[in-house]
């Protein structure tokens, strides 16, 4: 038995909705926090990051806005949404690389860089692929590529951010500038 779009659209924004709760967790409990900005190299690696964190918020509202309009209404619609958070995604892509490229941007992380660029490649793709499978108006599952290639740059974002906060994390424990454990007793 083969799942309509509609069914895999909403499944689809329900991943996303997922996603951006758990996301949201971790900014408001780790990022936002004191240890983050002991830790940040620079101030310009600080607003790579939050310019970061603004960017994954946008890729994440993508699927979810994008999936849910899809599957209740016209296609019209979900094109219409489509290309309103394409461009706030391409503006924030263009922030962040910006950022990036900022004298210590990425806090010499090569994981970020690398993951900037492809990341940055992966919305040019998707911003244009539902018109060059689709036409003019794209059908609904035209949108479907561009959706899980929104979450996979989403994901691959916040792994990117994760493991760069994991690599300040260790770096603060070898360097012994973490602060030491109280005594028990």
């Amino acid at each position: 038995m083969l799942m309509d779009s509609s069914e895999f659209l909403l499944g689809v924004a329900g991943v996303s909705a997922t996603l951006i709760g758990t996301f949201i967790v971790g900014v408001f409990f780790y990022l936002d926090t004191d240890l983050h900005r002991i830790m940040m190299a620079s101030d310009a690696a600080d607003r790579y990051l939050r310019s970061g964190v603004r960017w994954v918020f946008a890729v994440y509202a993508l699927p979810l806005f994008v999936a849910l309009t899809l599957a209740i209404f016209d296609p019209i619609w979900g094109a219409l949404i489509f290309i309103g958070l394409s461009i706030i995604v391409v503006m924030s892509t263009v922030d962040t690389s910006r950022r990036m490229l900022a004298r210590g941007g990425s806090g010499h992380s090569i994981g970020l860089v690398v993951n900037q660029w492809a990341c940055t490649a992966a919305i040019v793709v998707l911003v244009v692929l539902p018109w060059v499978i689709g036409g003019w108006v794209p059908p609904a599952a035209a949108f479907i590529p561009s959706i899980v290639l929104a979450l996979a740059a989403a994901f691959a974002s916040t792994v990117a951010l994760i493991m760069r906060q994991f690599e300040l994390t260790a770096a603060m424990a070898e360097s012994g500038t973490a602060d030491p454990e109280p005594d028990a007793g």
